[in-house]
C-alpha cells in the first residue's frame, strides 16, 4: 500500500498514459494509486490506445475501471484543465516525445498537454517520464525547456541494485521511484542503506 502521510485530505493525482512504448508502467501506477485510495484523473492518448493493446493483454474497459475520472484527450474543458481544479500533481508515464515537444513549448492543444501546462503555471509537480533512446539533440534540447519550465524529466530507467528477480519486481520498482518523487511513498519498497560489504 502506498502511504501518503499524516494529512487525511484524499490526495487527487493526474496520470495521463501516452503511445510510447512501457503503457504497463502507466498501468501499474494506476493500480497502485487505485490500492492506496488515490483520487486518479486518467487521461489515455490515441497512440497509447494502441500501445497497450500492442504491449499487454489489458483492456480499456479494465484501465478506466481503476481510475476515479477519466477524460478523453481532447476534452479540453474537463476540470483538470482549469488551475481552479487543485491535485498534487501529474505524472506522464510513460512520455512520448510529441507529448515532451508539447509540454516544453506549452503547446497545449490537447487535455495532456494543456493539464501538464497547468501543473506548470501553478507550481504543482509535473513528473515526464520520457521513453526514448537514443536521444538526439533536439530531445535533449525539448528536455532541456521542459525542465527550465519546472518539469521533472524522469526517464522510467531501470535498476539492479535490489537484484530483482522478475520483470514485475523491476516495473514496480521503477514506478514507486516515480510515486515518490510525487510525494507517495510504498512502504515495501527498496530503499538503499549503503553496502552490506563495503570495499576498502
Amino acid at each position: 500500500m502506498l502511504s501518503m502521510g499524516s494529512d487525511q485530505q484524499r490526495h487527487k493525482i493526474i496520470l495521463a498514459i501516452t503511445g510510447a512504448t512501457g503503457a504497463i508502467l502507466g498501468i501499474r501506477a494506476l493500480e497502485l494509486l487505485h490500492q492506496a485510495d488515490v483520487e486518479t484523473h486518467l487521461i489515455i492518448s490515441e497512440p497509447a490506445r494502441l500501445t497497450i493493446s500492442r504491449e499487454t493483454s489489458w483492456e480499456p474497459g479494465q484501465i478506466k475501471a481503476l481510475a476515479d475520472f477519466v477524460y478523453q484527450p481532447d476534452n479540453i474543458a474537463a476540470p483538470i484543465a482549469s488551475g481552479s481544479f487543485s491535485t498534487q500533481g501529474m505524472l506522464i508515464l510513460p512520455c512520448s516525445i510529441k507529448t515532451l515537444s508539447q509540454v516544453a513549448n506549452a503547446h497545449a492543444d490537447n487535455l495532456i498537454a494543456r493539464s501538464a501546462d497547468v501543473c506548470l503555471k501553478e507550481g504543482r509537480p509535473l513528473i515526464l517520464a520520457v521513453r526514448e533512446t537514443p536521444l538526439h539533440r533536439g530531445h535533449i534540447r525539448l528536455m532541456d525547456l521542459a525542465a527550465k519550465s519546472g518539469a521533472v524529466i524522469a526517464p522510467p530507467m531501470p535498476v539492479f541494485y535490489h537484484r530483482p528477480q522478475s520483470l514485475d519486481e523491476m516495473t514496480d520498482m521503477i514506478v514507486s521511484r516515480l510515486l515518490k518523487r510525487l510525494g507517495l511513498h510504498l512502504p515495501d519498497s527498496y530503499q538503499w542503506s549503503g553496502m552490506d560489504n563495503p570495499t576498502t
